[in-house]
């Protein structure tokens, strides 16, 4: 039997998480959405067919699994609107970048609260997600949580201190890809390919590249040693690109990305509800 399903925050990721879970058979009578502004509840429900909620309390109570999925410095207030409806028979599953599990257990005193960060090929049920559960999340609960995270893609579970990092790789990656692959277009435009055939080229080629990675069984270092000869166009490109130092700057990236995480998670713990 699938667990019924509530979704506070239909943004982005919360609407990607819906679908995705009835493309997995979940249906529409088993989820309900909640969203803040009142033109969003019929756009939520004509592109889901979900129903979808102003009232975020109402919309939690009763459900098996609640899934938290606003923006970080909104986590407080809609802690503060459903503690009262959420009871220790629940499991609350949070995707709000950074906020640790600590958060949550302040407002929501022994239930079961799993941290989760997942990433936008969810919406092509390509996502992964990285989670972990808090002190009250048994085998069972962890195991419900990862049923409905894995809906959408892989999912990998980690401990807690980690998950900032993973915010910086997977969670925030996708953008490092999609800005390769205009940086890759523009640069083919400009050596005379007219672009659809830049675009074709590029994105078959990150889609190619994506999944031989993943399937071939060889790590990033082999593969691309197998596409560079000595003295070839692919040493050339290398080597500009290792001049330029692209290595330093994509550490850089993700560092700053991961301490935003960090910044993240703590202001919500500093800042109390409005």
């Amino acid at each position: 039997m699938r667990p019924t399903v509530a979704i506070l925050g239909a943004g982005a990721m919360g609407e990607i998480l819906a679908t995705g879970l009835l493309r997995a058979g979940w249906q529409t009578d088993e989820l309900v959405l909640a969203v803040r502004r009142p033109e969003r509840v019929k756009e939520a429900e004509m592109r889901t067919g979900i129903t979808t909620l102003l009232d975020t309390a109402a919309a939690a109570a009763g459900r098996d699994v609640v899934v938290i999925s606003v923006k970080p410095k909104d986590v407080p207030t809609l802690l503060e609107q459903v503690a009262d409806v959420i009871t220790t028979d629940q499991i609350v599953v949070s995707l709000a970048a950074g906020v640790p599990i600590a958060v949550f257990a302040e407002q929501l005193e022994g239930v079961p609260i799993v941290r989760a960060m997942p990433n936008t090929p969810a919406a092509v049920d390509e996502g992964v997600t990285a989670y972990v559960g808090g002190e009250h999340v048994d085998e069972q609960a962890l195991a419900t949580a990862a049923a409905i995270l894995g809906a959408v893609g892989e999912t990998i579970a980690l401990s807690e201190d980690l998950m900032d990092a993973v915010t910086a790789v997977s969670g925030t990656g996708p953008a490092y890809v999609f800005l390769l692959a205009e940086a890759m277009t523009e640069a083919a435009i400009r050596e005379g390919l007219p672009h659809h055939a830049a675009e074709l080229l590029v994105h078959q080629t990150v889609r190619g590249a994506g999944t031989l990675l993943v399937e071939s069984g060889k790590s990033a270092f082999r593969l691309r040693g197998e596409v560079t000869s000595p003295g070839g166009t692919t040493a050339a490109a290398m080597h500009v690109l290792d001049e330029g130092g692209f290595r330093a700057l994509m550490e850089d990236a993700i560092h700053s990305a991961a301490q935003r995480s960090r910044d993240l998670g703590a202001r919500a713990r500093r800042d109390p509800p409005a």
